[in-house]
């Protein structure tokens, strides 16, 4: 019988995930699995050697160069014969950022838990007070983070007769997909303004009574600021198509949560 992948430990998603050739696409495409993009970041980029991110990815010196070899094929084949590169899926589950040695001393996951940005990540919530209303976005670095299925917090704001009241950062808890519009409605959300999102957790929020507000970009305090000014663009028919594949966003076929194992590793095949 065979032995059930480990989930590969990484620090955090790129910020870029998809790359193509200038000019007109060629229609074909090159898939590198989160996994082999931690690699590719901690050889390439930090200069780990192969036993150092072995042991930074939780797995063996072995896998480590398989995986390695694997994306350094899929990056020649990417730019050599012009395809576009998609970075998404594997097996993988992300660091916990409860020491600033987690990942390296760069690790932004590890400077959020430590309190060393302005926003500091809280895993409990304020309560809402009785005839507030309570406006969720999601949240990443100050702006609309772009993949609802993706969220690791939201930024959520009180509103009372017209203005902004309190605000909190809050952690999604490893949360994805449906599972965040339960997370929202027991938060007390009523509206929710992100970028791309898929059909079932836009049917989930409409099940939860959630109104929402898609395709907003740019900085999260401005756009409730336009939302309650009146004024705020969006995309009333926004469908999260990421990589081909309405339910793409936040996938990563390891388990059933949203970033693989989460502590059992049996899960992941």
């Amino acid at each position: 019988m065979a032995r059930p992948t480990r989930c590969r430990k990484i620090c955090t998603e790129p910020e870029y995930d998809s790359f193509g050739p200038d000019g007109l696409p060629s229609g074909k495409e090159v898939i590198m699995t989160l996994d082999e993009y931690e690699a590719i970041r901690l050889i390439d980029l930090e200069k780990y050697t192969h036993e150092q991110c072995a042991g930074q990815m939780g797995i063996s010196r072995t896998t480590v160069t398989e995986i390695y070899e694997t994306a350094r094929y899929k990056l020649a084949d990417s730019v050599v014969n012009g395809k576009k590169l998609s970075i998404t899926g594997g097996h993988y589950q992300l660091c916990d950022g409860m020491a600033l040695s987690c990942c390296n001393r760069k690790c932004k996951r590890a400077e959020i838990f430590a309190g060393k940005v302005k926003d500091h990540t809280k895993t409990s919530m304020h309560r809402k007070e009785t005839g507030q209303m309570r406006i969720a976005v999601t949240y990443e670095n100050g702006t609309v983070f772009q993949h609802f299925g993706h969220t690791a917090s939201f930024k959520l704001y009180d509103v009372e007769d017209e203005k902004i009241v309190d605000t909190q950062i809050v952690d999604t808890d490893g949360k994805g997909h449906g599972a965040l519009s339960g997370f929202l409605s027991q938060a007390g959300v009523e509206i929710l303004i992100c970028g791309g999102i898929g059909g079932g957790a836009k049917a989930a929020l409409s099940d939860a009574g959630i109104r929402l507000y898609g395709g907003v970009t740019g900085s999260a305090d401005e756009a409730v600021d336009a939302y309650l000014a009146g004024n705020l663009g969006y995309n009333p028919d926004v469908h999260c198509n990421h990589h081909g594949h309405e339910h793409a966003c936040g996938e990563h076929h390891c388990g059933e949560k949203k970033h693989g194992c989460a502590g059992n590793e049996s899960n992941c095949r």
